[in-house]
């Protein structure tokens, strides 16, 4: 009987130690469900943005965080999935594959910079722009310094000194007086040739370099520059952009042996443009020129294609760079005919020229207080029309006077 007794309190432990074990299982099935809220997120990864950057675009995945990228650069995020996507926002200006020369037309109606590094239609920013951020060079030669240095200070050099640079190749003491520091002296050769050409243009695109502004715009010294007009055409572009502004000489573009990627056994084509019209190129586009045009670079780069100075910054920029030309016909040069362009739009021009010798009668037609022997350049009468307050201009309304 006692044994019995036992037994069955041994059984009663037993069963009440099962008992206990299997409310112990049973308890988390009795507590509420975690939220997936509660539960940590993963969080997106994203580059850190350049100091300075822009304004940022918002991009959205579905079912995803919202993730902000400054344009230009590439976001990582990591979803809830588990999944990497990634997104890229393209600043605005960035040019797509593709180079054209002449389809696309600039506010004027030239072409719009193409290629690589190239502004899109309707996407360039606008950038403030004051005369002192322009860096003017004006190329001449000693013989040149009366009878055309003169007229160009007594004109819109007048209203530029501080942005304008005289690049020449022999001392005066007398330009040294009007033009102070901004007359350099070059020491390349007076003759009219190509290597001398390629020195003078050498020593105008190291100096830029130095100067930090923003354009470098190089006229010959027979030209007239319109401020105004200068001012609006490069602020309607960015300097940090790719932009190489000018017109060409010829209505197609230029051949060449390639002689700076290779042996010279294939050509190159490219325009350039004419620098007796004048050009302007951005202080992006001439960084990246560096390679081939600075610390007389410049001139070992034109002495392997063997052509002049304007031609072979086209050179460089389109066929070594691969940025195209921006067609413009807001320059003119004396190889044109100057009396064809439209009175009422002489003065909305950038730069006007005037015939040598071969052709003294090609010369804008505009009327204004001087007559043709007194002015047979027509600057003098631009000058007049643009700046009315000049001391030496006729006080009669020159408009009203051919």
């Amino acid at each position: 009987m006692h044994i019995a007794s036992v037994g069955i309190s041994k059984l009663c432990f037993l069963c009440s130690l099962a008992f206990c074990g299997l409310l112990l299982l049973l308890i988390p099935a009795f507590q509420p469900p975690s939220r997936q809220g509660d539960l940590p997120q993963p969080r997106p990864h994203a580059r850190p943005a350049r100091a300075g950057g822009g304004s940022a675009n918002t991009l959205r995945h579905p079912g995803a965080p919202v993730v902000s990228v400054h344009a230009g650069e590439t976001a990582l995020a990591t979803w809830l999935n588990g999944s990497t996507t990634e997104t890229k926002v393209t600043r605005s200006g960035d040019q797509g594959p593709g180079r054209g020369t002449d389809s696309r037309k600039s506010p004027e109606g030239g072409a719009l910079p193409g290629g690589k590094g190239g502004g899109l239609a309707g996407s360039r920013s606008r950038d403030p722009l004051e005369l002192k951020d322009i860096f003017i060079a004006v190329k001449t030669t000693r013989k040149y310094h009366k009878s055309r240095l003169e007229l160009l200070f007594q004109t819109w050099v007048s209203r530029a000194k501080e942005q304008t640079y005289i690049f020449t190749d022999g001392e005066d003491k007398e330009l040294r007086r009007k033009a102070g520091a901004n007359i350099i002296n070059t020491n390349c050769s007076a003759a009219h040739t190509r290597q001398a050409l390629c020195c003078k243009m050498s020593v105008e695109y190291d100096k830029f370099i130095e100067s930090q502004k923003k354009w470098f715009c190089h006229v010959d010294d027979d030209n007239y520059v319109i401020l105004p007009s200068l001012l609006r055409l490069l602020a309607s572009y960015h300097h940090s952009q790719d932009v190489y502004l000018g017109r060409p000489s010829l209505d197609h573009p230029i051949e060449a042996a390639e002689r700076v990627k290779s042996d010279g056994s294939v050509s190159v084509k490219f325009w350039f443009a004419t620098g007796g019209a004048g050009f302007c190129i951005s202080r992006g586009l001439a960084l990246k020129m560096s390679p081939w045009a600075s610390l007389g670079n410049f001139i070992s780069t034109a002495e392997k294609i063997r052509l002049p100075d304007d031609c072979t910054i086209g050179y460089i920029i389109e066929a070594l760079l691969e940025v195209a030309l921006t067609h413009t016909h807001l320059f003119h040069s004396h190889l044109e005919s100057l009396q064809k362009l439209p009175t009422d739009t002489v003065l909305e021009q950038v730069t006007l020229s005037y015939g040598g010798f071969e052709n003294r009668r090609n010369v804008v037609s505009i009327g204004g207080g001087f007559s043709l022997a007194e002015d047979p350049s027509r600057f003098k009468t631009v000058h007049c029309l643009l700046y009315p307050d000049t001391d030496w201009c006729p006080r009669v309304n020159p408009r009203q006077k051919n």
